[in-house]
């Protein structure tokens, strides 16, 4: 008996040294912070990150094709170009028309627009040439007869304030040594140069200015081409397809990431 109560006692001992079971924690252990992200900031979820790395390149490629669709606006130089006539066609005069000395029966035309170098410059419009110009002019002897084309241009490419005259020719009757300047004087005063002998105006075309910088029109450029000045207009009415295509592109690659970063976090 004895020796039964004695194990039954430490039997009682041990059950009572035994740590109490734990109960079941239901209160949910807070995320973790990122070390010195400060207060209240949490690691991004991979989702986000994932997102982030789907958009970066295409709306980098967005950006360089809008900036490559942004409308670039050319600039020239608003002055009178000197042409002459050669075989049906306007060449670019390699000498000012001070110097220039055209022959009996030949064709030297003016042309008012903004340009930006001699490659670039706008013909003289209209197809007359010497017959028709100087029929009622009779040779003279002694001197020499000399057609000229006055082109003023477009309102396009006129100072502000400015209408241009209507296009007209003149045949000029002048010595057998005039030059082009001279033959422009006989028939287009009055004339107006600045102090480097630059020709600024002529038959007070425009009333001011010469040679001054300014925006390049896209009526003096398009009058050759009534196609071409169209599908320019078409071009800068609004974005291309191409761009309307690329944003969205975007906007359908961003709903599909977000989509995808919500269902794995759910």
């Amino acid at each position: 008996m004895a020796a039964t109560a004695r194990r039954s006692a430490v039997c009682a001992a041990r059950r009572s040294a035994a740590p109490a079971a734990r109960p079941a924690d239901p209160t949910p252990v807070p995320p973790r912070r990122v070390r010195g992200a400060g207060p209240g900031r949490r690691r991004a979820a991979p989702g986000a990150v994932r997102l982030g790395a789907l958009l970066g390149a295409p709306l980098a490629l967005l950006l360089l094709v809008v900036g490559v669709a942004a409308p670039a606006h050319a600039q020239g130089y608003r002055y009178w170009s000197f042409w002459q006539r050669e075989g049906g066609s306007w060449t670019y005069a390699t000498e000012g028309p001070s110097t220039a000395r055209p022959g009996d029966g030949d064709t030297v035309g003016f042309r008012f627009a903004v340009s930006e170098d001699s490659g670039d410059a706008t013909r003289p419009r209209g197809t007359a040439d010497f017959d028709a110009i100087c029929a009622d002019t009779p040779a003279k002897a002694g001197g020499k007869r000399v057609a000229i084309v006055l082109d003023f241009g477009t309102a396009a490419d006129a100072p502000g304030g400015e209408t241009p005259p209507r296009a007209r020719t003149e045949c000029a009757r002048v010595d057998g040594s005039a030059s082009a300047a001279e033959a422009l004087a006989a028939v287009a005063k009055p004339l107006r140069y600045d102090s480097s002998a630059m020709l600024c105006g002529i038959a007070g075309y425009p009333a001011r200015g010469c040679g001054e910088l300014a925006e390049a029109g896209a009526g003096a450029k398009a009058e050759s081409s009534g196609a071409s000045k169209r599908a320019s207009e078409d071009r800068d009415e609004g974005p291309s397809a191409g761009l309307i295509g690329g944003v969205a592109a975007v906007v359908a690659l961003g709903a599909a990431a977000l989509w995808q970063a919500r269902r794995r976090r759910a």
